[in-house]
């Protein structure tokens, strides 16, 4: 964020409370990091030492891995870090840690870059406009490893992986020593720089830190810091043949960044000690500047109906199941946004369930309402007649005039928000309109009060008809509606009230109506919990996910803009398709939600 907000958010910014920001707030009042210092871009502590006093109060980041599509719970990640950091006067950094070269690609540090700023964030600051990338800190984290190594921190060891995992120990019983761990630092040096020099095999050694192989937390039993790996890395090429492990990379990542608040969900508890322990060897040892960050974490999102493992989204993907990663089924921010979802919803919804340090389910319908939420006042309104069926107006021309089509309005906007006027909708009627089948009924139910014969409906913004009956064809079925328009009822003109009915219906007129192809989304799996308990997800495919029907709208909908978003009065939310939808030609519509939960008990 280039131009930080005051420290202490103002009355109107003021947030629902949430154990991060006690922490942050106290940190403040403390001046826990007032002493900092930033030299303008990551850096070690000289670097920092000769920098300026730092602007930002507190410093987050959001620290992907470039190897998928950034989903839901990543979108509440961005949310948390970026809306912290806004609200603090700080900056939020976008980083990629992209240690791991074989599965990182520059398709989703594309993607990635796209979806933080299409979720309304930034992380530029003066000087600088470009992400960080991990990669960038390779040459650091290389000294930082011999460092530990002559410090007596780390060793090299050439036990198998089968031999190390063995010899780790678990939970009720101690991790047994390396027979290399008593090499001396020198013999230690020498082997780590074979290490990078090329000609050993992946996995013939790895670097280990030094900390105690009978810690009751296993992640302090020596973890590995540095393996062999010979892959080509896509920033930094085949520079390397030596990676290090992200436990050890991501504690540098911050440190070199200034991060103050490194926020982390709740499976990286057990490797806070690590974090720690690397932070205050490397800052005994002048490396990286005082205070070091400090490592909080919060329960991941889980959200009903939803899976967020990249890897099951990936075998969607791979296997068919889905049209791609910005599918609109998928849970992926690609695929919500091609959904018809706002960022203004998603942060909604990221304020709404809130920040916690314990986990729990959070109901999908919770983000379908923050979506009906954004749009009731900003979607323009618009009819469209999904299942159609002709009704024909049998006294058109001898009342209007063979021929005529009558023009007619509506507000795009019904309730538009304050200071805003609506745009008007232009759309005519004829002898011929287009209604849903539903509106009609030969016999109706009880209660019914739209078309039957003998009974009278508005259509909505033109006239008042009577239903006179129906044709049929060989097999019974209802071809056209039949129905006389009662004279001078049309809407907004004097004494159009005169004739009272109990329903008005949508509708589109043959003449100007305009086949659009729509696409009836629903919730990709039937179970609420589709992959908990080790049950097979794809048991719980919905079949009917995805319906394709040919719907008609009308005209200003068939000019939409593609992304636009839309309120298809009666039926729900959707928007014009962000791929398919080609203005005034093409019209493709997806269902983004409903206008009510239809999920709900």
């Amino acid at each position: 964020m280039s131009t930080p907000t005051p420290a202490t958010p103002t009355p109107d910014t003021v947030k629902p409370s949430n154990f991060l920001r006690q922490i942050i707030e106290s940190d403040l009042e403390k001046g826990t990091y007032a002493t900092r210092r930033w030299g303008g871009s990551p850096g070690d502590a000289a670097h920092h030492a000769a920098g300026q006093p730092d602007p930002a109060k507190i410093r987050t980041r959001f620290p992907p891995e470039p190897n998928g599509y950034l989903h839901v719970g990543h979108a509440k990640s961005i949310c948390l870090n970026f809306g912290l950091a806004r609200d603090y006067g700080g900056v939020c950094h976008l980083r990629f840690d992209d240690t791991n070269p074989e599965k990182e690609d520059t398709e989703y540090v594309d993607s990635i870059i796209d979806a933080v700023k299409w979720l309304g964030f930034d992380w530029s600051q003066p000087g600088n406009d470009k992400p960080y990338q991990a990669s960038d800190y390779f040459d650091f984290m290389y000294r930082a490893a011999e460092y530990l190594i002559e410090s007596g921190y780390a060793y090299v060891d050439e036990q198998t992986p089968d031999q190390m995992r063995a010899n780790r120990g678990d939970f009720g019983k101690p991790g047994v020593d390396s027979p290399f761990r008593s090499r001396t630092p020198a013999e230690n040096l020498e082997r780590f720089r074979q290490m990078a020099q090329g000609t050993l095999a992946d996995g013939a050694m790895v670097l280990r830190a030094k900390i105690d192989m009978a810690s009751p937390n296993i992640n302090m039993r020596d973890p590995a810091i540095y393996r062999i790996k010979h892959a080509e890395h896509h920033n930094t090429g085949n520079k390397w043949c030596i990676y290090p492990m992200y436990t050890f990379a991501h504690p540098i990542e911050d440190a070199l960044e200034q991060i103050t608040h490194s926020i982390c969900t709740l499976e990286f508890e057990d490797q806070r000690p690590f974090y720690d322990w690397l932070m205050d060897r490397l800052c005994e040892g002048g490396l990286l500047a005082s205070p070091p960050p400090h490592q909080y974490e919060f329960a991941r999102l889980n959200l009903t109906y939803v899976i967020t493992s990249k890897r099951k989204l990936a075998a969607l993907v791979n296997e068919n199941k889905v049209n791609g990663w910005d599918d609109p089924r998928m849970p992926t921010i690609v695929g919500l946004r091609r959904r018809g979802y706002t960022p203004a919803a998603i942060q909604a919804f990221a304020e709404r369930i809130g920040v916690t340090k314990s986990d729990s389910w959070i109901d999908y319908g919770t983000l379908e309402g923050c979506l009906r939420e954004d749009l009731e006042l900003k979607a323009h309104r618009g009819f469209a007649v999904l299942n159609p069926v002709k009704l024909v107006l049998t006294n058109w021309d001898d009342v209007m005039g063979a021929g005529h089509l009558e023009p007619c309005t509506q507000p795009a906007l019904p309730h538009p928000p304050e200071g805003v006027e609506s745009p008007t909708r232009h759309f005519t009627i004829g002898k011929e309109v287009w209604i849903e089948r539903e509106d009609f009924e030969e016999v109706p139910p009880k209660g019914y009060k739209r078309l039957f014969p003998g009974n009278k409906v508005r259509l909505k913004g033109g006239y008042v008809i009577e239903c006179t009956g129906c044709t049929k064809d060989a097999d019974g079925k209802i071809t056209e509606v039949l129905a006389t328009v009662v004279p001078d009822t049309k809407s907004g003109t004097p004494g159009s009230d005169s004739v009272k009915v109990k329903a008005a219906i949508t509708w589109v007129g043959v003449a100007d109506g305009v086949n659009a192809e729509v696409r009836m989304y629903d919730r990709l799996f039937l179970d609420a919990q589709p992959d908990a308990g080790g049950k097979d997800y794809l048991e719980s495919l919905n079949p009917n996910s995805l319906k394709v029907i040919t719907a008609i709208v009308e005209p200003s909908l068939a000019n939409a803009v593609a992304g636009q978003n839309f309120q298809f009065e009666r039926h729900g939310y959707f928007v014009a398709d962000r791929i398919d939808h080609v203005q005034g030609s093409k019209p493709v519509f997806n269902l983004a939600v409903g206008l009510r939960d239809s999920w709900g008990k």
